[in-house]
């Protein structure tokens, strides 16, 4: 008889995925046809400028630079498999991983500390930001947890969970090599997928839309000027 552990891994990694991907595409699609407007990070930029700079700009250096390798294990677990084959380029690569992982976690820490800290800010955000907040929180601090607990993640990623990914798209998810992994890798697995099924609902769907320019320009400074009543108002 199956064990509710088994119950569970089929609910997590084989129903779970399907929801949160057809939630992902359609709330997406039908937001941007009667929402289109809600496609803003709605910066809060004019409110607080300097730890929004420090805090924004290291997060997505971190984590579009984490993103690119998990999608080139995806898509190339063979190619990268045959770059880790020789020690010194594994190791550079793991390092290269880790400190960008680190540097995406030191990113959202400071925008939340900046959420925290800073009135005005705090007074903006809303419960769906903390919430998109905390889940990207838990899947920056698992996946650096599991790159120091559980080396070499580039290539057991590319052996073990880029075959079961593609196995959800074949529609026949194969949970035999996912079933025995650690219970730290199984929460990251997890959580992308939460952050999946919650990211139509949130501010981040701006990155479907809009460039980042700001990964690159110099500091602006934004301030605003009220023009002067007319003395014809007081007349």
């Amino acid at each position: 008889m199956p064990s509710a552990g088994n119950y569970l891994d089929v609910a997590l990694f084989s129903v779970l995925p399907y929801v949160a991907l057809f939630t992902f595409l359609l709330v997406t699609i039908e937001r941007y046809r009667g929402q289109a407007f809600t496609y803003s990070s709605l910066s809060s930029q004019f409110l607080e400028n300097q730890q929004h700079f420090y805090g924004l700009v290291p997060f997505h250096y971190g984590i579009l630079t984490v993103l690119t390798g998990h999608v080139v294990a995806f898509f190339l677990p063979a190619g990268l498999l045959w770059w880790n084959d020789h020690p010194a380029r594994l190791y550079v690569l793991e390092a290269a991983g880790l400190i960008f992982g680190l540097l995406t976690l030191v990113g959202l820490l400071a925008i939340a500390t900046r959420r925290l800290n800073v009135p005005r800010i705090r007074e903006v955000t809303s419960v769906t930001d903390w919430i998109v907040l905390g889940l990207l929180l838990m899947q920056v601090a698992s996946g650096v947890y599991v790159a120091l607990v559980y080396p070499w993640g580039s290539s057991w990623f590319a052996a073990i969970v880029a075959p079961y990914l593609w196995s959800l798209l074949e529609l026949a998810p194969n949970l035999g090599a996912i079933a025995p992994l650690p219970l730290a890798v199984k929460l990251h697995i997890t959580n992308a997928y939460l952050l999946i099924l919650f990211f139509p609902f949130t501010r981040l769907v701006h990155v479907l839309v809009v460039p980042n320019p700001y990964l690159w320009r110099r500091p602006q400074v934004v301030r605003w000027y009220r023009r002067a009543p007319s003395p014809a108002r007081h007349g």
